[in-house]
């Protein structure tokens, strides 16, 4: 009876550490990962926000220094590569915009189109 205590107690904590694994290690390294191939990516030209929400534009990318210097609206400033928190190419930026715009449009239509089905059947019913 006590050999059976002493290993539900282990096989409890072996499954705490697995469920802490799957819950808080795995998706911070994902997302660490995300993060090192955005900056490997990272080209001159593209839009960025650094961590402390400053928005601007690369305009030069030090690999051997390990900084990028951003070009905001004239100041050009130079951040360690680590201060990126995001970063886009322009042409993707408006592709995502035009796709958010035409799903907005297409949920403006639906109530639309429900209405004009409503108004369809109702035709139909006082026809006969």
């Amino acid at each position: 009876m006590q050999n059976i205590s002493q290993y539900a107690g282990i096989i409890v904590l072996i499954l705490l550490f697995v469920l802490m694994y799957f819950m808080m290690i795995r998706p911070q390294k994902k997302q660490q990962q995300k993060h090192q191939d955005t900056l490997k990516n990272l080209r001159k030209g593209d839009h960025v926000v650094t961590i402390g929400r400053l928005h601007g534009i690369v305009d030069q990318i030090n690999n051997e220094k390990r900084t990028v210097t951003l070009d905001c609206d004239g100041l050009y400033l130079v951040f360690d590569l680590n201060a990126i928190a995001s970063a886009s190419r322009p042409g993707e930026e408006k592709a995502s915009e035009n796709d958010s715009k035409e799903k907005e449009v297409s949920k403006k239509n639906e109530p639309e189109k429900a209405a004009d089905s409503k108004q369809t059947a109702n035709s139909d019913d006082n026809a006969k």
